[in-house]
C-alpha cells in the first residue's frame, strides 16, 4: 500500500506543473484575445453610414435605389463592395462623396457631418480622365489648382509622390504616351495630392486588360497602404474584391441593402492582391460570396 501511495504522490509534482503551464497558456491567450477584441471594438471609425436610403425621382415616378444601409469603416481599413449589376453600388459611392444627398439616414466622416467637410474624400472613377493637352505633372496638379491650394507644401508632396512611385521621369509626358497602368498611377497621385482621408474607388481597373489589371491592382494597393489611406472599392470582380480587402460587403438586388459581410483573414505574409489569390482560404471566401450574390444555399 505504501508503495502505491508513494507512486501516486510522485506523480503529483509533474501534474501540478503541467496544470499550471496549461493555465498560464490559457490565461495568456485569453488576455491576448481580450486586448485584440477591445482594440478592434475601439478602433476609431473614419466612416459611419447610418440607415442610409436613396430614392431616384423621374417623370415616371420614384425608384428606391438604396434601403437602410448601415456600416462603419475604420481608419486604415480597405473595404470592397460587390453586388448585382444595377443594384446601387456606384450610387452608394456618390452619396458618400456628397455628389448626391441621401433621402434618409446620415453619413458621418471622422465624427463630422458630410456637409461640413471639403477635401476629406478622394474619388477615382472607372476611367482615369487625364487631360491629353496637359502633361503628367500638370494633370497631377489639377486638383490643387481647382481647390486653390497649389501651395509650395502641396507641390512638394506631389513631387515626393511622383518620385516614390516611379513617375518622376515621366513628368513631361502626355497621357497617350503612358501605359494603362501608369495612367492609373497618375490618376491615383492626382487624387492623393489633396491628402484625402477616404478614397472611393469605383471600378478603377475595369478598362484594363486582365494581366495589366492584376499588376495595377498590386501597384495601387501598395500605394494606398504605404500612404496609410482608408479605401472603399466597388467592383463586379469577386476575386479582386477578396484580394484587396480586409472586409467584403455583399449588396442585394435593388433596392440595395446589405445581404452579408465577410471579414477577410488570409495567412499570406507581406500581403498583396496577387499573393492573396494563392492563399488556401481564398477559394472558400470566393465560393461563399458567389453563393450570396447568386442566392445559392450554403452547402454546410
Amino acid at each position: 500500500m505504501s508503495v502505491k501511495l508513494n507512486s501516486c504522490y510522485s506523480l503529483k509534482g509533474p501534474m501540478i506543473v503541467l496544470a499550471l503551464l496549461f493555465i498560464h497558456v490559457l490565461w495568456s491567450h485569453l488576455i491576448y484575445y481580450t486586448i485584440l477584441i477591445y482594440a478592434v471594438m475601439n478602433m476609431p471609425n473614419l466612416l459611419n453610414i447610418q440607415q442610409l436610403s436613396y430614392v431616384y425621382h423621374t417623370m415616371q415616378g420614384e425608384t428606391l435605389a438604396i434601403k437602410d444601409i448601415s456600416f462603419t469603416v475604420s481608419k486604415g481599413q480597405f473595404i470592397s463592395i460587390v453586388g448585382p449589376s444595377g443594384c446601387g453600388k456606384s450610387t452608394l459611392l456618390s452619396l458618400i462623396s456628397g455628389l448626391l444627398a441621401p433621402s434618409a439616414g446620415q453619413i458621418v466622416i471622422d465624427q463630422s457631418i458630410l456637409e461640413n467637410l471639403k477635401y476629406a474624400i478622394g474619388y477615382m472613377l472607372q476611367k482615369d480622365h487625364l487631360f491629353e493637352w496637359r502633361s503628367v505633372y500638370e494633370n497631377v496638379l489639377l486638383g490643387l489648382e481647382i481647390a486653390h491650394v497649389k501651395t509650395p507644401e502641396n507641390i512638394a508632396y506631389v513631387e515626393e509622390l511622383l518620385e516614390k512611385y516611379e513617375l518622376k521621369d515621366f513628368k513631361k509626358y502626355r497621357p497617350s504616351q503612358l501605359s494603362g497602368g501608369m495612367r492609373q498611377r497618375v490618376a491615383l497621385i492626382r487624387t492623393l495630392a489633396l491628402k484625402p482621408d477616404l478614397l472611393l474607388l469605383d471600378e478603377p481597373f475595369s478598362a484594363l486588360d486582365y494581366q495589366t489589371r492584376l499588376n495595377v491592382a498590386d501597384d495601387m494597393y501598395n500605394i494606398i497602404k504605404k500612404e496609410g489611406k482608408t479605401a472603399l472599392l466597388v467592383t463586379h470582380d469577386i476575386a479582386e474584391a477578396i484580394s484587396m480587402a480586409d472586409e467584403v460587403i455583399v449588396l442585394s438586388k435593388r433596392p440595395a441593402n446589405i445581404k452579408a459581410s465577410f471579414s477577410i483573414t488570409l495567412e499570406t505574409e507581406d500581403r498583396t492582391p496577387l499573393k492573396s489569390r494563392a492563399d488556401h482560404s481564398f477559394s472558400s471566401y470566393f465560393n461563399q460570396i458567389w453563393r450570396e450574390l447568386n442566392d445559392v444555399p450554403s452547402t454546410t
